[in-house]
């Protein structure tokens, strides 16, 4: 890679700063609007505001925070939002701002009534409410039709919600049109009155026209005010992409918005929200730049957007082209806070990628798959100081996720770090988990961290099966055991007799005429299994232990598994568990049983998948313990407060195992394994 010279860094059009109104944002990266799953009691506490600051100081221009702020009492907290409907957010949003404007950075909140997506069995249990009495299948209400009181009370809710903003020191704030109260009013797919606020087009954008107006009244004129709108619902019978450019002329005409943030579809059904609002792995980059480019073009507005936005080079040549005015790079400064900096100083290729893995649409939100840092600012930190103690020698164990990991944490503190990994290339699990038709991203979880660990120099040393007395003649400091684990296939009887998932997925085994996949955890390896052996002609029977496919995961993922196993003709058997396999002639004859109805079947096939996670390998962390100063005993209260672990005896070295070789579990876990012990040697 070339040297970045100064120059080209300050015509970087990522780094020209925009004024609207008289805001003037200091470079074209943001971070939109989401429910970050941290607020507290509906309001943006502590750790809330450390997560925004953290990008404040990785240098982006904007951030939007709130994910569906509600702003009026039958507007309820479902997604662990904000409650801006309340006067004692105001003190929480001064100090949130002036974290914010310290480190120069804009602030703005999104507020919204969320209609008919609310829960009438949630908070106040109060009826939702919405244009016409039509259900949202994926949020499940039947709403009230309001009436000109509701209307009247819930456009003055909007405008007491503004000056809150306003009184808070906001920025300015964004309504949120598409799929909420707002654009079920716009829509004809939701708003079938036969009133004025019913109809044509121009009496349904009457009342967002009236919440913008009586939002312009509250916070005056210098206050910067938005709105997220979908560009196109891409429904049939919904608003079409000229509707949209209609509505948005009205809007800008009126003087109603001062920035549209554009969405693309719907976002009232699980395939809207998965592959059009937020699409993930297996998508294209930034799949919807190019209408959104024409949108801009017919509205001569500022433009904002966010969906796959994962790259700088995707955000530059969106803003470079002239599609967008700001590059919301929303989920990929979840897994990189500090991605302006970079781009900044010439360290692109430090920046951490967004895989679209959609770990941060969990319900462990907002955490990245892969940098657990994310959300525990107040814990975990994004940079490593060098460590104030001596030079240690560290020995990792594993080139797996948590072994990388350790090894770059390490690497940073400053620490003499040697890797060694048994098979002839790093990844781990990951080499098998990127297999399949739209899981290839994954690897970007491997090379990044490849690429981290040459640029600090750590010993790397691959076809290399390390016995414990091995180790020992390093003559370590530290040893961090990250050798995983291979798969648990136990039945009551006959699992040898079975494949697992891993030998599908390498090609290690191969397989012919009928098999049944049996899924044991509700994760990727079964699902990806069953599309590969599918996708070779076989005839797959897929067993799961679970009520739904791939429970473990995002929905995201479920509903692309879903499409999948459509596509590929496979039925899924729910509630169902593999008990013992026997060898009938040259036949599998499986035994399941109905978890619900506990009904026995028996299944004849040529073959059997099993996944049920996997069994820790652990041969050389149990040779070692007695040589270790902690008896390889990782303290809990000291790893959970992040302070360095106690030793039991006074020679030897410190001993630790993490991720996999602890017990089967994701990503995320091993990388918060590796954070929690190596942060602190």
């Amino acid at each position: 890679m070339g040297t970045i010279t100064h120059q080209q860094i300050t015509k970087d059009p990522l780094l020209q700063p925009l004024t609207i109104r008289k805001l003037t944002l200091r470079n074209r990266i943001m971070s939109t609007s989401h429910a970050a799953g941290l607020e507290e009691g509906g309001m943006p506490g502590e750790a809330y505001q450390l997560y925004h600051t953290e990008k404040a100081k990785g240098g982006l221009a904007l951030s939007m925070f709130g994910g569906s702020s509600n702003v009026d009492r039958d507007s309820p907290n479902i997604f662990r939002q904000l409650n801006v409907g309340d006067d004692r957010i105001i003190s929480y949003f001064q100090q949130f701002s002036e974290r914010m404007h310290a480190q120069g950075a804009a602030l703005m909140c999104q507020i919204t009534h969320l209609g008919r997506r609310g829960d009438p069995y949630a908070g106040d249990r109060l009826p939702t409410i919405a244009p016409s009495v039509i259900r949202e299948t994926l949020h499940r209400s039947i709403p009230k039709e309001m009436d000109e009181h509701d209307i009247d009370r819930v456009v003055r809710a909007y405008a007491e919600a503004a000056r809150r903003c306003k009184e808070g020191g906001l920025d300015g704030l964004e309504t949120l049109a598409a799929g909420h109260l707002i654009g079920q009013f716009l829509s004809p797919l939701t708003n079938r009155r036969t009133d004025h606020f019913g109809g044509s087009l121009e009496n349904r954008v009457r009342f967002p026209l009236m919440v913008h107006e009586a939002i312009r009244k509250a916070v005056g004129d210098d206050f910067v005010i938005g709105m997220r709108f979908t560009i196109d619902e891409r429904t049939p019978g919904g608003l079409s992409f000229d509707d949209c450019v209609e509505i948005a002329l009205i809007l800008r005409n009126a003087g109603a918005v001062d920035f549209i943030n554009a969405v693309y579809g719907s976002m009232d059904t699980m395939r809207g929200l998965s592959e059009q609002n937020m699409p993930g792995m297996g998508s294209p980059i930034a799949p919807w730049v190019e209408p959104i480019g024409q949108f801009k073009r017919e509205v001569d507005l500022p433009v904002f957007h966010a969906a796959r936005i994962a790259d700088v080079a995707s955000a530059r040549y969106a803003i470079a082209e002239g599609k967008l005015d700001m590059a919301a790079m929303t989920r990929a400064q979840i897994a990189d806070p500090y991605i302006v900096e970079k781009i900044r100083t010439g360290r692109e290729n430090e920046i951490r990628p967004c895989v679209g893995a959609t770990h941060c649409q969990s319900p462990q939100r907002p955490s990245c798959l892969h940098n657990p840092a994310t959300g525990r600012e107040a814990q975990l930190h994004h940079k490593f100081e060098k460590t104030e103690g001596p030079q240690r020698r560290i020995a990792v164990i594993g080139g797996g996720p948590a072994g990388l990991e350790a090894a770059r944490i390490c690497a940073e503190r400053g620490h003499n770090v040697s890797l060694y990994e048994a098979a002839p290339q790093l990844g781990g699990q990951i080499l098998v988990g990127a297999a399949g038709s739209w899981r290839r991203d994954l690897m970007g979880i491997v090379d990044w961290r490849v690429s981290e660990l040459e640029r600090l120099n750590v010993r790397v040393h691959t076809n290399s099966y390390m016995e414990d007395s091995d180790v020992q003649a390093l003559n370590p400091d530290v040893v961090i055991v990250a050798t995983g684990g291979l798969p648990n296939v136990d039945l009551t009887s006959g699992g040898d007799h079975c494949m697992n998932t891993w030998d599908v997925l390498t090609g290690h085994a191969s397989a012919s005429g009928s098999v049944l996949v049996f899924d044991g955890t509700g994760r990727h390896p079964a699902p990806l299994a069953a599309e590969k052996l599918a996708s070779q002609g076989l005839n797959v029977t897929y067993c799961s232990i679970d009520g739904q496919i791939a429970e473990e995961l995002t929905y995201v993922e479920r509903f692309r598994w879903k499409k999948r196993f459509l596509e590929l003709g496979i039925n899924p058997v729910f509630d169902t568990k593999l008990v013992s396999v026997n060898r009938v002639n040259n036949r599998l004859q499986a035994r399941i049983v109905n978890e619900v109805s506990q009904q026995e079947s028996l299944i004849d096939v040529d073959h059997v998948v099993v996944e049920q996670g996997t069994v820790p390998m652990e041969d050389v962390y149990a040779g070692l313990r007695s040589q270790s100063a902690n008896d390889g005993v990782t303290d809990i209260n000291a790893l959970l407060s992040m302070h360095p672990q106690p030793k039991l005896k006074d020679e030897g070295f410190e001993l630790h195992r993490i991720g996999d070789a602890v017990s089967s579990r994701n990503i995320h876990s091993a990388m918060l394994d590796a954070h929690r012990i190596c942060s602190v040697l």
